[in-house]
């Protein structure tokens, strides 16, 4: 091994190159040890477990979506920021195999999202909402993001992979004796960029229906 000096931003960074090739199941701190050319233990100075070190790669990969994808001001209305952020952090996750896995339940290591979690909330509690509409409204948003993007890597890990067995042409062979499940089976498995926007378009819709319309 060599004498590689290394802090918790490259670690993470090469957590993050190498979740692309491994996935999240195959990525261990003996791997990126490697990759490092450090002995696995030198890790444990900066990262007490794996979990510790997901939590600072799901900061990284946030701070690049504020870099890349939130680069400009916010929209004004709250039902734009909604759909602005969502579809950002979609893009984001999707950019790594198991990103969704990775970001879900994750406990950012710096305030890096307080700035945006601020704005949006004054946002829609300047607009009517009580406090608590507010956080109900953004979570129940957010857990769709998550929800559909970890259902998506599922079936394309990758943007450009597809995992064996979610061939649409033989799923409606095989459930040919259910006519609309097997024609669903195009709808559910494809188009997940126009599915992603109109169902969040739903739910900025339904939080209007249900708080009032702002």
């Amino acid at each position: 091994m060599g004498t590689t000096k290394i802090d918790r931003a490259r670690v993470a960074d090469t957590g993050l190159r190498l979740l692309n090739e491994a996935g999240l199941d195959g990525l261990t701190l003996r791997a990126i040890a490697r990759e490092l050319d450090v002995k696995a233990p030198a890790l444990y100075w900066h990262f007490k477990d794996k979990q510790e070190l997901l939590d600072e790669m799901a900061t990284v990969m946030y701070r690049r979506m504020l870099a890349e994808d939130l680069p400009g001001p916010g929209p004004e209305r709250w039902q734009d920021q909604l759909v602005a952020y969502n579809s950002a952090l979609r893009t984001a996750l999707l950019r790594y195999r198991d990103g969704a896995k990775v970001y879900s339940g994750a406990r950012f290591t710096g305030t890096d999202h307080a700035d945006g979690l601020e704005t949006h909330l004054r946002t829609m509690v300047d607009a009517g909402f009580e406090l608590w509409q507010a956080v109900r409204a953004g979570t129940t948003a957010y857990s769709y993001t998550m929800g559909f993007v970890t259902e998506e890597q599922g079936v394309r890990p990758m943007p450009d992979e597809r995992r064996e067995g979610f061939d649409i042409d033989e799923r409606a062979a095989r459930m040919a004796a259910y006519p609309l499940a097997a024609e669903a089976g195009a709808e559910i498995f494809a188009n997940y960029d126009e599915r992603f926007e109109d169902g969040l378009r739903l739910i900025v819709a339904g939080i209007e229906a249900r708080y009032g319309t702002r």
